[in-house]
């Protein structure tokens, strides 16, 4: 049926089922994409709009429901300059921390340039993430530097006429514009605006390839800048500086600017260590440099990877088996063809595709079937079960592997104190579900979508499809989110579209919400049993962390007290759930168990939690110098009004050590209320202390989410949860009203930033719940277990 409606001020008329919700009538009809698809179910708010000035969640409001009114999407609501105003129009359920819907755009527009300050005329410089150039062949950085033939291929796909390329990563235009480039997708974390200060994931992008490898290359590019700039002034190199793209000779007051040296610099072999720029004398690192992203992302024309289109596209969408490791067995494709607009009902391996005109004739097409699917056997999984398989492990007492020194068993002796710990599967629950379109044609495939890999999703797809690498390109869009999640080794989708797309037209693959929550690569279910003796002195002197999960955490976390007997035993155990790297990966759950069981320790020795701490700490560590800096930023020891309780946590990850100290109470419902938390860092040096401190903020707030009401849970095989609605994010409300936020410069060599707050965040808060309450918590989430 027609339908018409006012939209931004403009009549449009639209053909559309009368139950189509207006949030795809907006998307596909009317091709305006701020307004974003993240539940479906009025639980998120990324679809708001205005409905005659009412907020309204488009996913789930009728077409036929708008007939005749005023709609107002974000692209309506930009200002006079064209600018759009965050403070106007913010989605309930949208932090506006940028780590929802908000991943960096590669590609801002020129006009994002007038709310940052003016550079000085002459110097232009512009950072290209990898999404902005498609990943073909071997892909730019899919190349050895020894490999000259791959160097030379790269430096023509990228350097065009007047540019002038250094070591692939960097290259100079005559009229002095710098362009680098970076092998790091951003999740919203803005590392376009550090990387060009200095493979995303494990926290690198700053400290391996911005201090690593852009560091190294530009200090070496300058070096043979001054080379150059010495021969042609007769001068010695050592009377020269550099500074706005010059490189200038103070005793003639001559400067030669970069474009004019950059062709014959760029023929000279660069030094494989060149002497670095002195702390001192940065005049953009240790700075907070403004977003350039994010009007883009404001505004609503930012494009992430759901919101690409293509002329005459298909939209599709997918259930998997329910129970993982099924197999689909048999589906009648007839309800679905009967729906309007749908084309196709596919079948795979273990799930059934609907490919139609559009998503919500996908949906409603799928939703009609009724596939039968096998259990794969696996119908005896239950998060009972896996706890139980836990505990049997650890009593029989053969560990997969084991670290530590000392007899820790003699030295626990016959009563050690012993407390049993338990964790759930975790989601990453981005805010932009699955989304990523293919096109087969004329021999070649083309994919867009926002992944943390390109690369890897590149080769993904050039293995699933049997074409050769150099006839499929990989198209990096805008990630809304990710966590992890969206790793191609946990992503089906890349082998999903490329099954699905053939020649007749180009198929985007949507997952649902219901999907992507149920179809996870999660944190895995962990538990463990910690035992410790305390010593007539009030030390520990033998500690036990006996724990079961899919795979060791060994690698990937860091003991950070100094004790004379310690040991750390992995029991493994496999469900047939897949497991991946989730924010901060094993360090949640080992931070949880250590820092819980210390405050367990310290009530037992009758000692202060700092105190206690303090005494296996290293003197003069970096450790001891964050807990004592976090304890007295936040007045540790201090009255607190009644009801409200402080607990302490810290914890190293990812080379960074973080201690978060949390004051909470507890709700009329025994749920917890995060009144204040207070953080000191040392991540060794700090490129943008506002974009690390944004980063700290957001890992801060994902612990405490996942520590108070987050959990994936088994019953007979499948993921009971399906929902933002049954898998509850923390909302704007409930997050700490304040955050005081401290960096340590220490020298140390850097670390992460994205991840290490996270970790700290859940045993600080239920360290601060037993201190309001007297009861231990002990397994997560912590929901109402606070309830006196």
């Amino acid at each position: 049926m027609s339908i018409s409606l006012n939209v931004n001020g403009k009549a449009v008329s639209v053909e559309a089922e009368p139950d189509t919700p207006l949030l795809w009538v907006l998307r596909e009809d009317v091709g305006l994409t701020g307004t974003k698809f993240g539940c479906g179910v009025a639980a998120c708010g990324a679809c708001s709009v205005h409905v005659d000035g009412q907020i309204t969640r488009s996913c789930s409001i009728a077409i036929a429901d708008v007939a005749g009114k005023n709609v107002t999407t974000i692209e309506g609501l930009k200002s006079a300059d064209g600018q759009g105003d965050p403070r106007r129009h913010r989605p309930s359920g949208d932090s506006g921390d940028g780590s929802g819907m908000m991943a960096d755009n590669p590609n801002p527009p020129s006009d994002e340039t007038a709310t940052v300050p003016v550079r000085k005329k002459g110097v232009k410089r512009r950072a290209f993430l990898i999404g902005g150039i498609a990943v073909v062949g071997a892909g730019l950085f899919g190349i050895k530097l020894a490999d000259s033939s791959a160097a030379k291929k790269a430096v023509e796909l990228t350097t065009g006429k007047g540019e002038h390329s250094f070591a692939t990563w960097l290259k100079i235009a005559e009229d002095d514009q710098i362009t680098i480039y970076s092998p790091h997708t951003d999740i919203g974390q803005g590392s376009a605006r550090s990387m060009n200060l200095q493979i995303t994931g494990g926290s690198s992008a700053l400290r391996f390839t911005g201090q690593k490898t852009f560091q190294m290359v530009g200090a070496a590019t300058r070096a043979v800048l001054i080379e150059v700039a010495a021969k042609r002034l007769s001068v010695p190199a050592t009377e020269l500086t550099t500074a706005d793209s010059k490189v200038l000779h103070a005793k003639s007051g001559k400067a030669l600017r970069y474009g004019e040296l950059a062709a014959e610099a760029a023929t000279m072999s660069l030094e494989s260590d060149p002497r670095l720029k002195n702390p001192k004398d940065y005049k953009i690192m240790r700075q907070s440099m403004p977003r350039l992203d994010l009007p883009a992302k404001v505004d609503g024309s930012a494009q992430y990877g759901m919101d690409f289109k293509v002329p005459d596209m298909r939209v599709a969408t997918i259930m998997a088996a329910p129970v993982r490791g099924g197999k689909l067995t048999s589906v009648d494709p007839a309800p679905a063809m009967a729906v309007k607009g749908v084309e196709k009902v596919i079948k795979l391996d273990n799930a059934v595709a609907v490919v139609a005109k559009g998503y919500w004739s996908a949906l409603s097409g799928l939703r009609s079937l009724s596939p039968q699917f096998s259990d794969g056997g696996n119908a005896g999984f239950s998060t009972a079960s896996i706890f139980k398989a836990y505990d049997d492990l650890i009593a029989k007492g053969e560990p997969d592997g084991e670290a530590g020194e000392g007899d820790v068993q003699a030295a626990l002796g016959a009563k050690p104190i012993e407390a049993k710990y338990q964790v759930p599967f975790l989601h990453h629950a981005m805010m932009e579900p699955f989304a990523l379109t293919a096109h087969f044609k004329d021999g070649k495939l083309n994919l867009w979508g926002g992944m943390q890999d390109p690369l890897a999703s590149k080769m993904l797809a050039t293995e699933v499809s049997g074409l050769d690498a150099d006839n499929v390109t990989f198209h990096p869009m805008l990630i809304g989110g990710s966590f992890g999640r969206r790793l191609p080794m946990y992503m089906e989708i890349v082998e999903q579209v490329t099954k699905l797309v053939t020649t007749a037209a180009p198929v985007e693959l949507i997952w649902s919400r219901e999907e992507e929550v149920q179809q996870g690569a999660y944190r895995p279910q962990s538990a463990a049993i910690l035992k410790a003796a305390i010593g007539k002195d009030g030390k520990i002197a033998a500690y036990l962390n006996d724990y079961a999960q899919t795979e060791s955490a060994e690698s990937e976390t860091t003991f950070i007290y100094d004790l004379p007997v310690v040991a750390r035993r992995h029991y493994e155990y496999a469900s047939n759930q897949q497991t991946g790297a989730w924010r901060s990966v094993n360090s949640t759950q080992q931070g949880f168990y250590n820092e819980s069981f210390m405050d367990e320790l310290a009530h037992a020795a009758k000692a202060d939690p700092v105190d206690f701490r303090r005494k296996h700490l290293k003197p003069g560590s970096r450790h001891l110098k964050v807990l004592e800096e976090v304890a007295k930023r936040s007045g540790w020891g201090a009255p607190l009004p009644e009801g409200v309780g402080r607990g302490v946590a810290i914890v190293e990850s990812f080379k960074t050590i973080v201690a978060h100290v949390i004051e909470a109470s507890v709700k009329e419902d025994g749920s917890p209320k995060v009144l204040k938390v207070t953080t000191v860092v040392d991540a060794g040096s700090i490129v943008n202390p506002d974009g690390a401190a944004a980063q700290i903020e957001g890992g801060t707030i994902m612990g405490l989410s996942s520590a108070i009401g987050e959990a994936i849970t088994l019953d007979k095989g499948a993921v009971q949860q399906s929902n933002l609605t049954d898998y509850p994010i923390l909302k704007l409300a409930d997050a700490p009203p304040v955050h005081d936020i401290h960096f340590i410069e220490s020298g140390a060599n850097m670390g992460g930033i994205g991840e290490p707050g996270v970790p700290p965040a859940a045993p600080a808060l239920a360290n601060a719940l037993f201190a309001v309450t007297g009861k231990r918590i002990r397994s997560l989430p912590l929901l109402t277990q606070a309830k006196v």
